[in-house]
C-alpha cells in the first residue's frame, strides 16, 4: 500500500470513528432527554387533579392558508380545552408564531378556545412563540408561570419538558394525541436533533427572539389581543 493510501485509509477510519462517537452522543442525549422526562407526562384525568397550575399551555403548530388548525394544532387545541373544563388551571396560554402579517398561529389559536366557551379574558397569547424554546421561556419571563401543564403530542412532549425543567419551571405535560399524523416517522428524526439542539439552548439559557414587558397570566387575557384577533 503507498504512503498516500495509508494516509486517506487512516483519515477515513478517522472520520467514522467521529460519525459514531456523534452518534452514540446524540442517542444519548435524546435518551436522556426522554428519561428524565417521562414521570411529567400525565394522563387527562391525573393532570385535573393538578390544582394550583398556573395554566395550561397550548404549542402552536401549521395553521393553514384558510386560518383553520391543522390535525396536529386541533387536536392540541382539543386537549387544552378540555383540561381548562376540567379546572386543571384557569388559564389558557397560546404560543405560536406570528412573526409574519400573513401568518397568525395564536389568533387562530384564540378563536378556537372562545368558540368553544372558553371566556376570552382567560385565553392569553403569546405571538412570539417562535420555537418550543422560545415559547417556555417566554411563558415563564413574559407571562410570569411558574407552574404550567404543556399540551402537544406526546413525541415532542419530552423536549419541552426538558426545557421546562431547565429554565426552573415546574411543569407536567399531556399528549395530545387523538389520531395518526402523517409524516410522523421524519417527524420522530427530526425531533431527536431537536432534543440535542435545546438541550445546548438550555445550558447557555440564550434568549429568546423577543422579550419586552411582563404581562402576567393572573390578569386579563385581552391584553394580548391585536387587531388581526376575530372571534368570528
Amino acid at each position: 500500500m503507498t504512503k498516500s493510501k495509508q494516509i486517506l485509509t487512516r483519515m477515513i477510519v478517522v472520520l467514522l470513528a467521529l460519525a459514531l462517537l456523534a452518534g452514540i452522543a446524540v442517542l444519548s442525549v435524546d435518551a436522556f432527554v426522554r428519561l428524565s422526562t417521562k414521570a411529567q407526562i400525565l394522563s387527562p384525568e391525573d393532570a385535573s387533579k393538578i390544582s394550583d397550575a398556573d395554566c395550561i399551555l397550548v404549542l402552536g403548530c401549521l395553521v393553514k392558508n384558510n386560518g383553520v388548525p391543522s390535525h396536529m394544532l386541533e387536536d392540541r387545541l382539543k386537549m387544552g380545552v378540555s383540561l381548562y373544563e376540567a379546572k386543571a388551571a384557569p388559564k389558557l396560554l397560546m404560543s405560536g408564531d406570528h412573526g409574519q402579517v400573513g401568518y397568525d398561529e395564536v389568533s387562530a389559536m384564540k378563536t378556537y378556545a372562545v368558540n368553544a366557551g372558553i371566556p376570552s379574558s382567560d385565553v392569553f397569547m403569546d405571538h412570539a412563540g417562535f420555537s418550543t424554546y422560545e415559547s417556555i421561556y417566554r411563558a415563564k419571563e413574559i407571562f410570569q408561570a411558574k407552574k404550567i401543564i404543556i399540551v402537544t403530542q406526546e413525541y415532542h412532549l419530552y423536549r419541552a419538558l426538558y426545557i421546562a425543567n431547565a429554565l426552573g419551571l415546574e411543569a407536567y405535560g399531556v399528549g395530545a394525541d387523538y389520531r395518526t399524523y402523517s409524516g410522523q416517522t421524519m417527524r420522530d428524526i427530526r425531533e431527536v436533533l431537536a432534543r440535542v439542539k435545546d438541550v445546548v439552548f438550555t445550558l447557555f439559557k440564550a434568549e429568546p427572539t423577543y422579550l419586552g414587558d411582563a404581562i402576567p397570566i393572573f390578569g386579563d387575557g385581552n391584553l394580548t389581543n391585536d387587531e388581526t384577533w376575530n372571534p368570528a
